[in-house]
């Protein structure tokens, strides 16, 4: 480490022990009340109010909004949605900071391959896409404007993310090696997004099976920096690092897209991705809004079981503050595993070991308001995505970068951090009060932002126990979703990683 480095990273603590008082906030997203409510409760008396409906669907993440959509296409509007929070939208909702719209969680959509047809169905609904001439364009105020993203490394920024400078040969050498290893499997194996429902090859099922880090030992890959870039990636599509996703993960970051760049060749930016100040609650405030009084949200399901007519569903309305029985022919369970096990009476025993391996990665999303544009260290020119070297966190986007603003100017800072490979980690996420995580934040942001602290009026926090599925070794699923009599299931855990296609196709399928 050079001395200047040095000297910013040791000064680092000390910004953490500076409490701005003027700075508010709190927790804020997932009701965790009402998602306890199963856990923490007895027994629940028979309900007194009944509802019927032809078709239930549980649950209002991406897969459930998209069973929800194949079903009015189908021509069929008996059918209700149940869902936990006060929006729909699961890990793709949105909200806003004094009038500044933010994303909650997910915030980019890359473009959709002919894999995924049902995503680019819904693009093309929705406007974000058209055929002019024969070839599909997409609308270019919904793809992420330049800069992309940027690196803070070495004391400055960097365009893209992968450390380039003063870096020496043996590094640059380790990347190209990196890109090479991507394309032979590229050209070896079918790569897809989504892969649910895809059979494994023998090669892609050997990476399966071993984690990503113990592959990069195989391949001789031991620079530091190819290996931050690589773990950097895992925990910020998967939750977890690549100590402990499995090589089938860590490869098919890059097989399914772009590929593995090589430095001083091609742009080190990401493809074209979709993207709102608001995340992708843009697509799912859509998604919801033709289903009206058929979308039931603040409504907690406490029980799913098959009768002999149909399909049970016990739930609580938050509103009324009493016990509701629906009554349907069939029922489509978009809940994640672990609640879907929990709450099917009788569960099958596929749902049950389903439940039993998955393992959840703990997330936290920090939306920072700022009233004036950041003093900037040398480098690149602000980026929508933005990204410290080494820190915890996975940096942070602007969302106000797709305004076009001619100087950076007062904004949300919307911060991200996994917790996937903390063994403590969602308790972590759930004790530590709001001031601690406050703090934390700036003083690691501080390193490119010195100003920050100074010129933040709000932070608001979101926490998520149980945010995604990590896709460790053995644990993503290719087979169909099994399915029961009267029951289909659909949500992206079925995969075993979480990304929009996996459950939007999922949901689709199910309907």
């Amino acid at each position: 480490m050079k001395r200047r480095h040095l000297i910013a990273a040791t000064a680092l603590p000390l910004l953490g022990c500076v409490e701005p008082q003027d700075i508010s906030g709190g927790f804020s997203g997932a009701n965790y009340g009402r998602g306890h409510m199963l856990r923490d409760s007895g027994s629940w008396p028979t309900p007194h109010v009944l509802r019927k409906t032809k078709i239930l669907i549980a649950g209002g993440g991406v897969a459930g909004l998209a069973a929800a959509r194949a079903l009015r296409l189908q021509g069929i509007d008996d059918f209700a949605l149940l869902e936990l929070e006060d929006t729909a939208g699961g890990n793709s909702r949105g909200g806003a900071v004094n009038g500044i719209a933010c994303p909650l969680a997910a915030h980019y959509l890359p473009l959709p391959s002919d894999a995924a047809p049902e995503v680019q169905d819904l693009l093309e609904e929705l406007g974000l896409r058209q055929r002019v001439a024969g070839r599909w364009q997409y609308d270019e105020r919904h793809l992420c404007h330049s800069p992309q993203e940027r690196l803070f490394f070495n004391g400055a920024w960097q365009d893209g993310l992968l450390p380039l400078q003063d870096v020496g040969a043996d590094t640059l050498a380790q990347y190209r090696k990196m890109s090479v290893l991507v394309e032979q499997l590229r050209t070896r194996s079918r790569w897809t997004i989504p892969c649910s429902g895809r059979a494994l090859d023998a090669l892609q099922r050997e990476l399966a099976s071993l984690t990503f880090l113990a592959w990069l030992d195989q391949q001789g890959l031991t620079d530091p920096h190819l290996r931050w870039y690589l773990d950097y990636c895992c925990r910020d599509d998967y939750g977890a690092g690549s100590a402990r996703v499995s090589a089938w993960a860590g490869i098919h970051y890059f097989a399914s897209r772009h590929g593995f760049n090589v430095p001083g060749t091609e742009s080190q930016e990401r493809e074209a991705v979709l993207t709102w100040p608001e995340g992708n609650a843009w697509l799912t405030r859509r998604m919801a809004a033709p289903l009206k009084e058929r979308l039931q949200t603040a409504t907690v399901v406490l029980r799913i079981a098959s009768v002999k007519h149909g399909v049970e569903v016990d739930a609580f309305n938050v509103a009324t503050q009493t016990l509701e029985r629906w009554q349907a022919r069939r029922a489509i369970v978009a809940l994640p595993l672990l609640a879907a096990a929990q709450v099917t009476e009788n569960a099958p025993d596929f749902l049950r070991q389903a439940a039993a391996r998955i393992a959840y990665a703990p997330w936290l999303v920090a939306n920072i308001q700022i009233a004036a544009g950041l003093t900037d260290r040398a480098g690149a020119a602000p980026s929508w995505d933005n990204v410290l070297y080494g820190a915890p966190g996975l940096g942070y986007v602007d969302a106000m970068h797709q305004s076009l603003q001619s100087t950076p100017g007062a904004t949300v800072l919307s911060y991200y951090r996994a917790l996937g490979d903390m063994a403590q980690g969602r308790r972590l996420l759930m004790n530590r009060p709001w001031a601690t995580w406050r703090d934390d934040i700036l003083a690691e942001l501080a390193l490119a932002h010195p100003d920050l602290a100074s010129k933040t009026r709000r932070i608001d926090i979101s926490r998520y126990g149980h945010a995604m599925a990590i896709p460790l070794p053995g644990q993503v699923n290719h087979a169909p979703v099994p399915s029961s009599a009267r029951m289909r299931f659909a949500h992206s855990d079925w995969a075993g990683y979480s990304v929009f296609e996996e459950a939007f196709t999922l949901g689709h399928k199910a309907a």
